[in-house]
């Protein structure tokens, strides 16, 4: 899920009267759809891929994070990749990677080039992402008709990930996981054909790519991602996390010095020096963390313990997709009233609550209570927070410093979500291992043959036992997420204090995914 992406960095261009406007939209639509269902339309498909390429639960995370590291840390170098080269040029390369990347995945064939895949889908979602919303100051003109664009674009994102869980579903269950793949290569190659035959280029700005800092910030997060994994399969003292660890760390000052001395960085240190700026991070972060957990956790849980279906656990997430839309639409009505930090601080508390409520999952929860309750007061509660945060992040900015804020969130969000599944994934892993020592003495007196012989090829406990060993490690998983959702309520409380002179009464272009 993601915020739709970057306000511009520049003072827009002035939009070319296009043949076809509504093709033109259509097309720009479709390509930011695309990117934004593949956060969900994957997760519905995970217990299918972790069958088929023999995943670990731990390891299956990095089908969601290879994607999501690449896509936030390359983010803002692929905004700043279609000022200084052209927007439509940087959008079709964008589109055809994201489409190349996703038919190698489809033919993955082990779990190493699923991987790599998706990474490449990352970056070509990085690339065309920023740069779809971008063209629309190209193509349409100030005013009402870039209004309408806009809020086109911002409904698009904002039902991409239903569409998402819907169509994993739908796909996983009639044809197979593969499929979840596939679907975009048609896809992109349309848009590709179409984009410049009804897309205006932009107007090219001088400028540099700050690849150091690209790099360093997204190999930094890479190696933290990956230590907290390692930790969660082999424990704190492996040497592989430690290296990881250490080399997180390096890489991580190396791209703090690289911002403060390089002349266009692509990350703005003095950004951070705005208190509610800042707190806006943070909670992004935190929340990221969360919701990440609960699409990859509940994910499983409903398939593996209440074995529905793939289409039915597509279905099962809806109700917390219309919670996060339904409450968007309230935040955004009341902004001009109430301002955004009481929708900040309540959303914050709903949030705490649902995940509080979820460290309750037990193998024999079932959907009302363990998973509809808390998902949709979650859901609500993230919906409460999203309007008024996009607000704050960009307040008080230099109009062309816009684009460096809202995609700066936009990435947070990526980012945050990676770290935050590492860390649950990490205590997740530690918690299974210590049920499954528990429920191994059980299972070895009275399962079956067959059993038993699943056992040995899989390394799983089937039946109850391993209801049990999935169920307590999520329920602990969430122990983490609540802990990080109160520090985003205390952050909301006592960090945010906006000033009504620095926040806009225009609406923020950008929806929610």
């Amino acid at each position: 899920m993601a915020v739709s992406d970057t306000v511009l960095q520049h003072p827009p261009t002035k939009a070319g009267k296009g043949q076809r406007p509504g093709i033109a939209l259509a097309v720009i639509a479709a390509a930011q759809l695309m990117v934004v269902l593949d956060a969900t339309i994957v997760n519905i498909a995970l217990p299918h891929i972790q069958d088929a390429l023999k995943f670990s639960t731990t390891d299956l995370s990095w089908v969601i994070n290879a994607y999501t590291l690449t896509f936030g840390g390359l983010l803002l170098l692929g905004g700043r990749a279609g000022d200084i080269l052209g927007r439509r040029r940087v959008f079709i390369v964008g589109v055809l990677l994201f489409g190349f990347a996703s038919l190698l995945g489809g033919l993955a064939q082990n779990s190493g080039m699923l991987l790599a895949s998706r990474a490449l889908q990352g970056i070509g979602g990085a690339i065309c992402s920023p740069t779809a919303f971008a063209l629309i100051a190209t193509n349409f003109k100030e005013g009402p008709e870039r209004n309408r664009a806009f809020g086109v674009f911002s409904a698009v994102a904002g039902s991409g990930a239903a569409i998402g869980l819907l169509a994993g579903g739908l796909l996983t269950q009639y044809l197979n996981w593969r499929w979840v793949l596939f679907v975009n290569v048609p896809i992109a190659v349309l848009i590709a054909l179409a984009a410049p035959r009804y897309i205006n280029e932009s107007e090219r700005h001088p400028g540099r790519f700050d690849v150091v800092g690209a790099l360093t910030s997204t190999l930094g997060l890479v190696g933290l991602v990956y230590g907290f994994i390692r930790v969660a399969s082999d424990g704190w003292s492996d040497t592989l996390a430690i290296v990881s660890f250490s080399a997180a760390v390096v890489l991580m000052v190396l791209f703090v010095v690289t911002e403060r001395r390089t002349a266009q960085p692509i990350t703005p240190l003095h950004m951070f020096a705005n208190r509610n700026r800042s707190g806006s991070y943070v909670i992004m972060l935190c929340m990221a963390a969360a919701m990440f957990g609960i699409f990859f956790y509940v994910t499983l849980f409903v398939q593996r313990t209440l074995g529905y279906s793939p289409l039915k656990a597509g279905v099962a997430f809806l109700p917390i997709s219309a919670a996060i839309i339904l409450a968007a639409q309230l935040s955004s009505a009341f902004q001009p009233k109430t301002g955004p930090k009481p929708f900040m601080a309540g959303g914050s508390l709903l949030v705490v609550i649902g995940l509080t409520w979820l460290t309750q999952t037990s193998a024999t929860s079932g959907y009302p209570e363990g998973v509809l309750g808390p998902t949709v007061i979650f859901g609500f509660g993230m919906g409460c927070i999203f309007v008024p945060m996009m607000l704050i992040s960009v307040s008080g900015v230099a109009p062309y410093e816009t684009g460096a804020a809202s995609g700066l969130l936009n990435a947070t969000q990526q980012i945050g979500g990676s770290l935050g599944l590492s860390i649950l994934t990490t205590v997740f892993g530690t918690a299974a291992k210590n049920e499954f020592g528990k429920q191994l003495p059980s299972f070895m007196a009275h399962a079956t043959d067959a059993q038993k012989a699943d056992f040995a090829k899989t390394g799983q406990m089937p039946g109850s036992w391993g209801n049990e060993v999935l169920a307590h490690g999520i329920s602990q998983a969430f122990i983490v997420g609540a802990v990080l959702s109160v520090v985003a309520l205390v952050t909301a409380v006592f960090v945010i204090k906006p000033k009504a002179s620095e926040l806009s009464a225009e609406p923020v272009h950008g929806g929610l995914a």
